[in-house]
């Protein structure tokens, strides 16, 4: 059984749920009016919404999926289809944020959908985390953060170690249990 089966509702861009505010939220409070931010892997645009909205900060929403990016600019944001950080320029952004896709699944599990996509971490629940790592460095401001939502199903202290090894130290901000995870925002730094 795919996910779409699972779900028992077939869409094509992922909706707000309790990690999205959760990310927000957190965002909200620590972006400024003068920050460049980035939101990648931003689904319907949520997150993206509201921190533009509550901070005046201008925001730029991504991901991968084209429709995504359709809902994202029919809530006035500007939105381009990217595969994580890939082209955006170097120092480019004050602040990144990502909730990204966690969910642990079988390596060979289809992932033939956009919903899959957007909530298949891989076998451990990292691999989309730990690609994005690698080249998050290379478009955030000297000073610039990053703002990672983690779920305690792909492994908090592993994500962790993993920004560590790519040269960011990492806080917790706030968590948020639920019945079956619970939920990280972590902030990332140089």
């Amino acid at each position: 059984m795919d996910l779409a089966e699972r779900r028992g509702v077939e869409t094509e861009v992922y909706q707000p749920a309790e990690d999205s505010g959760l990310l927000a939220a957190e965002a909200e409070s620590r972006v400024d009016a003068d920050d460049r931010v980035l939101e990648v892997g931003t689904g319907s645009g949520y997150v993206a919404e509201r921190v533009a909205e509550e901070t005046g900060a201008t925001v730029l929403a991504s991901d991968l999926n084209p429709h995504a990016c359709r809902q994202a600019r029919e809530r006035g944001l500007d939105a381009v289809r990217a595969d994580l950080t890939t082209p955006f320029r170097e120092s480019a952004f004050d602040a990144v944020l990502f909730n990204p896709p966690y969910l642990p699944v079988d390596e060979l599990a289809e992932r033939d959908d956009w919903m899959e996509i957007a909530l298949s971490g891989g076998e451990t629940g990292r691999e989309v985390i730990e690609a994005f790592l690698d080249d998050v460095g290379r478009v955030l401001a000297p000073e610039g953060r990053i703002f990672l939502l983690v779920s305690s199903l792909t492994g908090v202290d592993e994500v962790v170690d993993r920004a560590a090894t790519a040269g960011f130290s990492a806080a917790a901000l706030r968590d948020e249990s639920y019945p079956f995870e619970t939920l990280t925002v972590l902030k990332l730094v140089r």
